[in-house]
């Protein structure tokens, strides 16, 4: 259905949807290839059950999803932003509940619904005497009961019941694909603008002296949050994305004190956590984004317990 609809708006001669949608799996199947290369060098208990193509595609998902999250994560954490992670990732609901009523991919009706807000808490908060939180509180909870709303009057909901708790073992590919591209573009904007994102995490005053504008920057990376919330709906859901989007930079940030320690740790922890939550939810026969979030939040209460420098035990060591 995404490929017609974007056949509509592109001239074949510009641009053949079918090629790229070929291309793209082309790739995905080879990342598939690749991470069946490692999964076979564990025990055959371990690896039986990713021979199944079902649980190949969601291996990937997960792990995009995993990567993505953890490295947005590191910023959600130093810009104190978990309540607008919170706030995005609902209001993504009323986004995919008109899509479903149109008939249209759901990730182009939560992306305009959630980047719609991340905007309008900002135009909110620059704009009046509203604080921040309040701006996230307002436009968070207006937009949820929005979809609420529009899901009540919708006589079939199972699909969007997937979209709030995840459903990762159901991934098809032109889902992987979204995934897989909003990943890519997600990576491609960090690694462009590392430095203004580096500059305005930590010091915003200094990056508006010397002539960034922040103001970009600062919607720039409400947009990736947005994007990234978007790609993993499927995977953990609208419920639990926001844990995500947290906990792994929590955990990094107890182990890490420079900015890319710190990612290279989140992320790990973000795969690590999505690889084993979709290892239990196959063999537990329990839902994959609560499996994923609570094996997350088990490496956070061992982070927190047993880091070297900024643990309990060491603060109690210490004391």
């Amino acid at each position: 259905m995404l490929i017609n609809t974007l056949n509509n708006f592109l001239p074949s001669s510009i641009l053949s949807t079918n090629t790229l949608y070929e291309i793209g799996e082309i790739i995905v199947l080879g990342l598939i290839r690749i991470l069946m290369f490692f999964i076979n060098f564990f025990p055959d208990k371990i690896a039986e059950p990713f021979q199944y193509q079902f649980m190949q595609r969601a291996l990937l998902t997960s792990v995009l999803v995993g990567l993505i999250c953890g490295i947005l994560s590191c910023y959600v954490i130093l810009k104190r932003w978990s309540l607008l992670g919170d706030a995005i990732s609902h209001a993504v609901l009323p986004g995919v509940a008109i899509a479903y009523l149109l008939g249209l991919p759901f990730f182009i009706g939560a992306f305009t619904t959630g980047a719609i807000t991340s905007l309008g808490i900002g135009f909110v908060e620059r704009n009046s005497r509203i604080k921040e939180d309040a701006a996230m509180g307002i436009m968070f909870t207006g937009s949820f009961a929005l979809g609420i709303v529009i899901i009540s009057r919708i006589a079939t909901s199972t699909h969007l019941m997937h979209i709030l708790f995840g459903n990762v073992l159901g991934v098809r590919m032109p889902i992987l694909l979204l995934t897989f591209a909003s990943s890519l573009i997600s990576l491609i904007i960090i690694f462009l603008f590392y430095k203004h994102f580096f500059l305005y995490t930590f010091d915003p005053i200094q990056a508006t002296t010397i002539g960034m504008n922040t103001t970009i920057i600062h919607y720039g990376l409400m947009l990736l949050l947005t994007l990234c919330i978007v790609a993993s709906l499927e995977t953990v859901g609208i419920i639990l994305v926001v844990a995500m989007l947290i906990t792994p930079g929590s955990t990094a940030y107890l182990l890490a004190n420079d900015l890319k320690t710190m990612m290279y740790i989140s992320a790990a922890v973000g795969v690590i956590s999505a690889i084993i939550g979709l290892y239990l939810s196959f063999t537990l026969n329990v839902a994959s984004g609560g499996a994923i979030v609570l094996v997350a939040t088990i490496i956070f209460l061992l982070t927190f317990i047993f880091a070297p420098e900024h643990g309990l035990i060491r603060r109690l060591i210490k004391s």
